[in-house]
């Protein structure tokens, strides 16, 4: 089993400081309610500071290195800021292993929800803001994040999924995608949809996200890259 500090001191060529608050990064709420007197706190409040900054830094790198309008470049960013795009940095990061997940959330299969793995990045670079600084964070993005900028301008990913899909299903196949709400769930300030996108009655795609025009454009990214459109 990999050890949480030595792995990503290995992967940053740094020290780190505070394993403690390291551990909080992996901590997902349902572990803190299933786990409830034992004073663990979960990845939120690092989550939240962590978004921030991430957003800062691929605004600067952005502003700094192109000359597109603010359009482009906004959805430039929200291509590499969205949630499916930090859960392959988490994947690829090997960050599901360092999880802490409620028994429940362990079985529906935590460790691979695209938003959990999300949210664990982004309570990560919260984590290395406070502990590092602002330079080590701009390493962390420029390395694992920012190194994607180029496959997303080349496939042309930054453009609006459900546009593109509703286009092509129209053009190929005649009809106009539907989507519907497969699962929900969390408290009400901080729900997770599932939504899929349907061809007449077949299921193409699926997609999580914290309101459901975000979990929307997540279906239809799958289903154009299922249906190669």
């Amino acid at each position: 089993m990999l050890d949480l500090q030595e792995h990503f001191e290995k992967m940053l060529g740094v020290a780190l400081k505070k394993p403690e608050l390291l551990k909080q990064v992996f901590v997902h709420r349902s572990y803190v309610n299933e786990n409830k007197g034992k004073n663990i706190s979960h990845n939120e409040r690092l989550e939240f500071l962590g978004d921030a900054v991430l957003e800062l830094i691929v605004t600067d790198y952005l502003y700094r290195n192109y000359n597109n309008t603010e359009g482009e470049m906004t959805n430039w960013r929200s291509a590499l800021v969205r949630g499916e795009m930090l859960a392959k940095v988490a994947k690829k990061l090997k960050m599901g292993e360092f999880l802490y997940l409620s028994h429940g959330e362990e079985k529906g299969g935590g460790r691979e929800k695209d938003y959990i793995l999300a949210n664990s990045v982004e309570a990560f670079i919260g984590y290395l803001y406070l502990t590092e600084g602002y330079i080590i964070c701009q390493n962390f993005i420029q390395d694992f994040i920012l190194c994607y900028l180029d496959e997303i301008l080349e496939k042309k990913l930054y453009i609006d999924a459900k546009s593109h899909f509703q286009e092509q299903a129209q053009e190929k196949a005649g009809v106009t995608p539907e989507y519907k709400v497969l699962n929900e769930e969390g408290p009400d300030h901080d729900k997770i949809f599932t939504m899929g996108v349907y061809i007449k009655d077949e299921l193409i795609g699926e997609g999580d996200g914290g309101s459901k025009q975000n979990a929307e454009q997540a279906a239809a990214r799958a289903a154009i890259a299922k249906k190669g459109w």
